[in-house]
C-alpha cells in the first residue's frame, strides 16, 4: 500500500467517474484502474462498486474514506515539518480547481512557491491552512469560516456563473427560472452552502442529487432532465459542452463565485506573506465584476459590500 494509491482512490471517491479522476490526477485512465485494483488487493476489501455506466463507493470503501483522508493529512503534514527542518521549505499553495493564470510569474521573485498536488474541496483545503498543512489556499469560504479557523483572506479572483440548458437559446435567463444542483455534504459543503443560498433569496430551484452530478456527463445528464437552465459550478465553468446543450448567462441577479486566497492571522514567514502581496496585487482593486449593480454574492461572503 502506497500514499499514491490512497491518493487516487480519494480522487475516485470525490469524482465517481474513473476518467474524470485520470484527468485529476494527470495519469493515464488505465494505469489508475490498476492501482485501484492492487489497493483493494493489499487491502483485502472491494473500494468501488464499478459498471460501464456508473462507480459508487462499497460500504467498505465508504468506511474507510475519513480515515484515508486523515492519513493524507498526516503524512502532508510530516513532509511538511520536515522540509522546514532542513532549511529547504517552500511555500506550499493548495486549492481547488482555479489558479491566476499568472501565478509563476507573480511569485517568483519574492519565493519557491509549490502548488500541492492534492486538490481537494474549499473547506478542506482551509482546514489545512489552518491545521498548517499549507501555508496558503485559493478556495471560497465564509466571513464565519475565517472567524472559526482564524484565517485572513484576499479576494485573487472570481467566476460569474452561467447556466446550461437543453436547446439553441442562449439568451440570458433569470435566476428565477434556473435549478441549482446540490450533491453529498462530504464532497461539495462549499457548493452546497452557496447554491442553497442563491436558492433562497433569487427563487430558483433546489434539487439534491446523489450521483455526484455537480459535474460531467452526469451534470448534463441532469441539465437535459430538468425541464429549466440549470446554474453551474465553478468546477463546471470551462467543461465543453455537448451539441445539444448550451450556456445561458444568468441575469436579475448575476451570480458570481469568488476566489479567495487565505492564510493564518498567526502567519510570520517573510515568504509566505510575500507572496500574499505579490497574488494580492490589485485583486482588491479591481474587483472582478463582484461589487457591480446587478452581482449577487451570499450574505456572508467576505467580498461582499
Amino acid at each position: 500500500m502506497e500514499l499514491r494509491q490512497l491518493r487516487y482512490f480519494v480522487a475516485v471517491a470525490e469524482e465517481l467517474n474513473f476518467g474524470r479522476a485520470a484527468e485529476r490526477l494527470l495519469i493515464a485512465g488505465p494505469s489508475l484502474s490498476q492501482q485501484i485494483k492492487a489497493l483493494e488487493r493489499d487491502l483485502g476489501v472491494r473500494l468501488f462498486d464499478r459498471d460501464r455506466r456508473s462507480v459508487s463507493l462499497t460500504p467498505s470503501g465508504a468506511a474507510l474514506l475519513p480515515h484515508i483522508r486523515d492519513l493524507l493529512e498526516r503524512a502532508d503534514d510530516v513532509r511538511h515539518r520536515a522540509r522546514r527542518l532542513c532549511g529547504s521549505e517552500p511555500v506550499l499553495l493548495g486549492y481547488v480547481n482555479w489558479l491566476p493564470p499568472d501565478l509563476t510569474a507573480r511569485t517568483a521573485a519574492v519565493a519557491r512557491v509549490h502548488v500541492d498536488a492534492w486538490v481537494g474541496p474549499s473547506h478542506t483545503q482551509a482546514s489545512r491552512v489552518a491545521d498548517g498543512g499549507l501555508d496558503l489556499a485559493v478556495c471560497w469560504l465564509r466571513a464565519g469560516d475565517l472567524e472559526r479557523h482564524g484565517l485572513n483572506c484576499r479576494l485573487i479572483g472570481a467566476d460569474r456563473l452561467h447556466a446550461v440548458a437543453a436547446g439553441d437559446d442562449t439568451g440570458e435567463v433569470p435566476a428565477s427560472d434556473t435549478a441549482v444542483l446540490l450533491g453529498d455534504d462530504a464532497s461539495w459543503s462549499s457548493w452546497n452552502a452557496y447554491a442553497g443560498e442563491l436558492a433562497e433569496r433569487t427563487g430558483a430551484r433546489p434539487v439534491r442529487v446523489s450521483d455526484g452530478g455537480i459535474t460531467g456527463p452526469a451534470f448534463f445528464d441532469h441539465v437535459r432532465r430538468s425541464g429549466r437552465p440549470v446554474v453551474n459550478s465553478p468546477k463546471g465553468q470551462t467543461a465543453s459542452l455537448p451539441p445539444d446543450l448550451v450556456r445561458r448567462p444568468v441575469v436579475t441577479p448575476q451570480p458570481y463565485w469568488t476566489w479567495s486566497l487565505v492564510w493564518r492571522r498567526s502567519e510570520v514567514r517573510a515568504a509566505v506573506l510575500a507572496v500574499v502581496e505579490a497574488l494580492g496585487d490589485g485583486g482588491d482593486a479591481g474587483d472582478f465584476g463582484v461589487h457591480g449593480p446587478d452581482a449577487w454574492l451570499p450574505e456572508d461572503d467576505p467580498h461582499r459590500r
